[in-house]
C-alpha cells in the first residue's frame, strides 16, 4: 500500500504536468470507485481546469477551478500513470480523466481505491479525509510540542497502534513504522505514556528522517510513480526481514504479532 512518502511524490509529480490541463471527460469503467453516480460525477469535474495538487496522508487532493475538489486514494496499491496525447490507455484501468489537450490520466487499482469528488465549500464533510491527523512532515504543524501533546493524550495506547492511526498522524502505514520504531529503538507495543523523553525525542526524529528519506528516493521499489518508474527504497532496516540479522546488532529479526498487524522487530535493539 502506497503511504506518505509515495503519493507525496506522486502528487508533486502530478502538480508539475497537469497543473493548468482542462477537464474534456471522466471515463469509469468502475463506478464503485466513485463517490458519486457517474453522471454526476462527470457533471462536477468536466470542464473544469486543475489548479494545483497536493498530499495529505494518504490522499491525493487535486483543486480543480473554479470550486471542485478532487480526492484520490490508492487504497491497498495501484498506478496513477501520466499519458502523453493520443497513447493509448491501459486496458486494466478503472478511471481514466481525459484532458482536452488529449493528454490523459489513468487509474488502476490492485484491490480497492477511491476516486472521489466534492465541491472544495463542503471538503469539511467529506468523511474520509476530514479527520486526517497531522502532517509528519509540515514543519509548521507536526512540531515537537505537538507531538509530545499527541502522545500524552494517547498514553495509553500501543505505539504501533498510535502511529497508525491516521487522526492521529496521517500517511504512517505498517510498511514505514516498521523501521520508524527500530530508528527510535522502541518496541511496538510500549505504550506512549512510558516513553522517556529521550525515547519521545528519538521517536520524533525517526518519523521525520524515515519517511523525509524515502521521499528523497521516491518510495517504495515495488510502487510506480507517475511516469511508471519505481521507487528507490529497495531495502528497510527491519520491515518484513524476518530471519535477518539486525544492521546494528546482528541479532535475527523477528516477527511478531500486534494486535490486527504484523511486527518486525530487534528483540535486541527494541525494548
Amino acid at each position: 500500500m502506497p503511504e506518505l512518502p509515495e503519493i507525496t511524490n506522486l502528487a508533486r509529480q502530478m502538480n508539475h504536468e497537469i497543473t493548468g490541463r482542462r477537464i474534456a471527460t471522466v471515463e469509469a469503467a468502475q463506478p464503485k470507485c466513485l463517490n458519486l453516480p457517474a453522471p454526476d460525477f462527470r457533471h462536477l469535474v468536466e470542464e473544469t481546469r486543475v489548479g494545483s495538487v497536493t498530499a495529505r496522508g494518504k490522499w491525493v487532493f487535486m483543486q480543480l477551478e473554479p470550486n471542485v475538489t478532487f480526492l484520490l486514494n490508492l487504497g491497498m496499491g495501484g498506478d496513477a500513470l501520466f499519458h502523453a496525447a493520443r497513447t493509448p490507455l491501459p486496458e486494466n484501468r478503472q478511471v481514466a480523466i481525459l484532458f482536452e489537450d488529449e493528454t490523459a490520466l489513468s487509474l488502476h487499482f490492485w484491490w480497492f481505491g477511491y476516486v472521489h469528488a466534492v465541491r472544495t465549500a463542503d471538503l469539511a464533510s467529506h468523511a474520509m479525509t476530514a479527520t486526517l491527523g497531522m502532517n509528519p512532515l509540515d514543519d509548521q504543524t507536526f512540531t515537537r510540542d505537538a507531538f509530545e501533546g499527541l502522545l500524552e493524550r494517547k498514553r495509553r495506547g500501543a505505539l504501533k497502534t498510535v502511529l497508525l492511526d491516521q487522526k492521529n498522524i496521517a500517511g504512517i502505514g505498517n510498511v514505514y513504522v516498521q523501521d520508524i520504531l527500530f530508528a527510535a529503538r522502541v518496541h511496538p507495543l510500549r505504550a506512549a505514556g512510558d516513553l522517556s523523553p529521550a525515547e519521545r525525542t528519538a521517536l520524533y526524529d525517526a518519523i521525520r528522517s524515515q519517511l523525509r528519506h524515502a521521499l528523497d528516493l521516491g518510495g517504495l521499489a515495488y510502487e510506480k510513480d507517475l511516469y511508471g518508474q519505481p521507487g528507490g527504497v529497495k531495502s528497510l532496516l527491519v520491515g518484513y526481514c524476518e530471519g535477518k540479522p539486525c544492521p546494528v546488532c546482528g541479532t535475527l529479526v523477528q516477527k511478531i504479532r500486534t494486535g490486527g498487524t504484523a511486527s518486525f522487530i530487534c528483540p535486541n535493539c527494541q525494548t
